[in-house]
């Protein structure tokens, strides 16, 4: 078995095509869903403003090592289409930043 890394995933996409009934839904739901609602978790927080136009989704992904951050970036893909699916929306355009939580280096301050 190889080595597991933690990944930090930031999925970003706009909205395409949504239906009246998902419109009302995410609006309903919209103070739920800001900036200041948003972290990275394993199921994904997904965050939009009221111009229902595009969104973001941060996810926490583990994944082997040797398949490196494009497969986080799929995984995490995934995740998001599938939930945005599972909820009705339409969407389109996702791109993906990653982060390898394993192998950041942090600078403390002294």
């Amino acid at each position: 078995m190889s080595e597991q890394h933690t990944y930090r995933v930031i999925v970003r996409g706009t909205f395409d095509g949504l239906s009246q009934e998902s419109r009302s839904r995410l609006l309903a739901e919209v103070d739920a869903h800001g900036l200041s609602a948003m972290q990275f978790t394993e199921e994904g927080s997904l965050a939009y403003d009221r111009t229902l136009k595009h969104f973001s989704y941060r996810l926490v992904v583990v994944s082997d090592a040797a398949d490196g951050e494009d497969m986080a970036a799929a995984i995490a893909e995934d995740r998001v289409e599938t939930a945005l699916k599972e909820l009705g929306h339409g969407f389109g355009g996702l791109k993906s930043t990653v982060t390898d939580m394993d192998t950041m280096k942090i600078n403390y301050k002294r």
